[in-house]
């Protein structure tokens, strides 16, 4: 069977994004996971939004990613996490 080309051409820009509980450190605790693994980061590179209620807060922070791998080993640290609902 043939190969399938990649789905992403490295090094790109890639937002990942992360979904809480409202949390007085959720960004600083996404921010520093994500930061282990794409040193380049800064919190320029970060958004956030409030659910409308105030109980959720969603974190997208855009990298350089390098790899696959690299990706991957955000994923699992961020899913990982306790205050992590969920990362897409």
């Amino acid at each position: 069977m043939p190969e399938s080309p990649p789905l992403l051409e490295f090094p790109c820009r890639f937002p990942i994004k992360a979904f809480g509980r409202e949390h007085d450190d959720f960004e600083s605790i996404v921010f520093e996971l994500i930061k282990k693994h794409a040193e380049d980061v800064t919190r320029d590179d970060i958004r956030l939004n409030n659910s409308r209620k105030g109980r959720f807060t969603a974190i997208t922070i855009t990298i350089n990613a390098t790899s696959q791998a690299q990706l991957d080993n955000i994923y699992n640290a961020l899913t990982q996490h306790e205050l992590v609902v969920m990362a897409l």
